[in-house]
């Protein structure tokens, strides 16, 4: 087949500033180049870094670049900002119209749109060709503006957690377009990781250390940990190792949340470790310094890779009853409820402390686990989803 790929128009693929979507389109154009099965072109939003990346070498991945840099587009930005000419902000609208300006001069069988559903109202009766949603986020519900319009032109919505799924079915709940596929991650990357020297980051080699890796956001769940680590004071030599900040970058300046949080950390701070930001390609060497990970979620996450990311890492895991988060870890992971969460924290991370035994046999099944969610098998899923599809006669 030949397949147009959107991304969200922000952050560009090869995913050399990061990002998750933009990470699981890496995983399937990496399989599609190693076993040859679709012509696929990519429309991105264009990067510097992404000049000399390796991706770009394949004859059966195409690479089409949007620059948002130029004076054309910021004329062209500009009057979007000025009109409001789009469900979208104007920069997301100006990655659209650029993409469709390109798509209307080729012809695709798919197209597949990576998280962004609200780009069905401007490709329909514009580009011939059949539309798969990819859906990351919880974006299309019954409380979705336009709900029905965006919903209709697609012919099929592949979300990333069956919590996702449910939440679109109900917008036409006879409608049997919607399917699940997880996410997935580089499974043997974490798992073959070797841990950052303890001492480098201000750790001791007898700490107990409970680790968070993750955005410092309010959701996130992180004050109400660093709340509960507060309360443990029968466990000697803890530490909480917080990995990450606010948002994706190293050259960002603290958000509110990351001050109170701070603030939040200040009375216990001999037992609080902040890394700040750190790249992605670091983050499963972190991750091994610790004993026990906790993803404290108080929102209802649609799949939760750093979740996964600690289980792939070998890691005991408590985490919260949130979204599809119990799809990944339900019977490997100790998932507690959200009320009352500093208590169910500080309770369960205690449990784990006190139980050595507990911690290495949960630790073996959350690597097990794992495995399900390596990102050739969803690689080699996503196609089969495709082509069962859209390919006659299967």
């Amino acid at each position: 087949m030949r397949i147009a790929i959107l991304t969200s128009g922000i952050l560009p693929v090869p995913a050399v500033q990061g990002g998750a979507v933009e990470n699981l389109v890496d995983f399937y154009l990496e399989y599609n180049d190693r076993h040859r099965l679709h012509d696929i072109t990519v429309y991105s939003i264009w990067h510097p870094a992404v000049r000399q990346h390796p991706a770009l070498a394949s004859d059966v991945n195409h690479y089409r670049y949007i620059s948002s840099s130029g004076l054309l587009a910021k004329i062209r930005k500009y009057w979007l900002r000025r009109s409001a000419n789009g469900y979208y902000n104007y920069t997301i609208e100006y990655y659209l119209n650029e993409a469709i300006r390109r798509l209307r001069r080729k012809h695709y069988d798919v197209v597949i749109v990576e998280n962004r559903p609200a780009f069905s109202l401007k490709l329909t009766g514009v580009v011939d060709s059949t539309y798969v949603l990819h859906l990351h986020n919880d974006f299309l519900n019954t409380d979705t503006k336009q709900a029905d319009l965006i919903f209709t032109p697609y012919s099929r919505i592949i979300s990333v957690s069956d919590y996702i799924t449910g939440r679109v079915q109900q917008i036409a709940p006879t409608l049997h377009r919607c399917e699940t596929l997880h996410n997935a991650i580089d499974t043997h990357r974490f798992a073959a990781a070797k841990p950052v020297d303890r001492a480098s980051i201000g750790l001791a080699a007898d700490d107990f250390v409970i680790v968070y890796s993750g955005r410092l956001r309010k959701e996130k769940g992180i004050l109400e940990l660093v709340q509960a680590v507060g309360q443990m004071h029968d466990i000697p030599r803890l530490k909480l190792l917080i990995i990450g900040a606010s948002s994706y970058g190293s050259n960002q300046m603290p958000s509110q949340f990351v001050r109170r949080l701070e603030e939040a950390a200040r009375p216990v701070s001999d037992k609080v470790v902040f890394t700040g930001f750190v790249d992605y390609a670091d983050i499963p060497s972190y991750l091994k310094t610790g004993d026990v990970a906790v993803v404290p979620s108080l929102w209802e996450e649609p799949f939760g890779l750093t979740v996964l990311e600690a289980m792939a890492a070998g890691l005991p895991l408590v985490t919260t009853r949130s979204g599809g988060i119990p799809e990944i870890c339900e019977g490997v992971a100790t998932i507690v409820g959200r009320d009352g969460i500093v208590d169910n924290l500080k309770d369960a991370i205690t449990d784990l402390y006190h139980h050595p035994e507990k911690r290495r046999q949960m630790a073996a099944a959350a690597l097990d686990r794992s495995k399900h969610f390596d990102k050739d098998t969803y690689a080699r899923q996503f196609f089969s989803a495709l082509e069962s599809y859209f390919t006659p006669n299967r």
